[in-house]
């Protein structure tokens, strides 16, 4: 496999000359893409990668007869994974970094010696993830639009709708309200589709029954924002959905809490982990064998929610901002707490911009879109 385009925005696009590769006639191995903060994330996971990567990729029927699982089984619009192919452009894709950082100084010391060179990110870090009054303002801004994206959606929702339709009325209310367009490809997961969390597809029809998963927000003034929200096609939830979402809010809620200056991202996490844990027990998904035999690399409520809870956001929907030092004043996070269940065809993930403050509770950019699964039900039956 030869790398042939690196993008770091979103993905790295790699393109596979080597057709022996290729197990099953007619798989195509061109442009394939692989998320790249799935691989920074789990490259050197203790051998947990292929089991994310199911989460994070997006897996599709196909015409050669592979199933979910298979190791050969097709992703992306007919594009083919082979085995092993994922780890090789991840360790690749880093030797070009690293590479390329490295020959750029070398080339600047030898021309200009005299000067002193130091890193800018722990810099710019530190700048960026602190919000003055007008960024917060232009990122309320950029809230207040989602919510009438939001509200659009809920007018709109009815069994049978396209989830590219659902993405169409988002993208028609931000352009109206001066957005600039979405800050990050939405994701309208309905049904199975809610369990894939990069599901970019947007191909499927909503069906009755099942709950629609919407991940986006509204770019203004460069500003981002990031809204997570799951509504059911019919206008209800059934008794287990319920279950589940009010599961994911309370985690949400608690978790909260916790975005205080003094915590540390690292601690933080592994809280909410426990938090998590606590529901998924009570939703019976998990046992105490479960946690009793689990590898602490990988705890057991992985198995439902396998992502991070929180990242800082602002001039970019993953901003930058340290994750050794404290939170403070002015920090800009998002909060998404989600279960995941394919086997019942269930994703339920629930997220807000917030705002840490001096002392309290953080303050919500989206507190006024609706949330409670009981007002998200009164809001679509009115």
């Amino acid at each position: 496999c030869r790398t042939v385009e690196i993008s770091f925005s979103r993905a790295i696009y790699a393109e596979a000359f080597d057709s022996s590769k290729s197990a099953q006639p007619g798989l195509r191995n061109n442009n394939v893409s692989i998320f790249c903060d799935v691989i920074t994330r789990f490259l050197d996971d203790g051998g947990h990668f292929l089991e994310v990567r199911k989460s994070w990729d997006f897996y599709r029927p196909s015409p050669t007869g592979l199933i979910p699982g298979d190791p050969l089984y097709p992703v992306f619009s007919n594009n083919c994974l082979v085995p092993g192919e994922m780890d090789d452009l991840a360790v690749k894709e880093k030797e070009i970094l690293e590479t390329d950082r490295e020959n750029a100084l070398k080339s600047l010391q030898k021309k200009y010696p005299a000067h002193t060179y130091k890193k800018a990110a722990p810099i710019m870090h530190s700048i960026r993830s602190v919000k003055e009054q007008v960024e917060i303002d232009l990122m309320q801004k950029a809230c207040d639009i989602t919510a009438k994206g939001v509200q659009r959606v809920i007018d709109f929702l009815k069994p049978g709708v396209w989830e590219y339709e659902i993405e169409a009325e988002i993208m028609h209310e931000f352009l109206r309200n001066r957005s600039a367009g979405f800050a990050y490809t939405p994701i309208i997961g309905s049904g199975y589709n809610a369990c894939v969390l990069h599901y970019i597809e947007n191909n499927q029809h909503c069906k009755d029954g099942d709950v629609v998963l919407m991940d986006f927000g509204a770019e203004y003034a460069n500003y981002a924002s990031d809204l997570t929200r799951c509504f059911p096609v019919s206008g209800r939830f059934t008794k287990r959905q319920k279950e589940v979402y009010n599961a994911v809010l309370k985690v949400k809620t608690e978790s909260e809490k916790l975005l205080v200056p003094g915590t540390y991202l690292e601690d933080y996490h592994k809280e909410v982990g426990r938090l998590m844990e606590s529901e998924l027990l009570g939703l019976g998904l998990i046992d105490q064998t479960d946690i009793k035999n689990q590898d602490p690399a990988w705890p057991a409520y992985k198995k439902y929610f396998m992502h991070g809870t929180s990242h800082y956001i602002g001039l970019d929907t993953h901003d930058v901002g340290s994750w050794t030092t404290p939170m403070r004043a002015g920090n800009a996070f998002t909060c998404e707490p989600g279960i995941y269940i394919p086997e019942e065809n269930l994703g339920i993930r629930l997220e807000d911009d917030l705002i840490v403050q001096s002392s309290g509770a953080p303050f919500n950019l989206m507190r006024d879109i609706p949330l409670e699964a009981e007002a998200i039900e009164d809001a679509m039956n009115r």
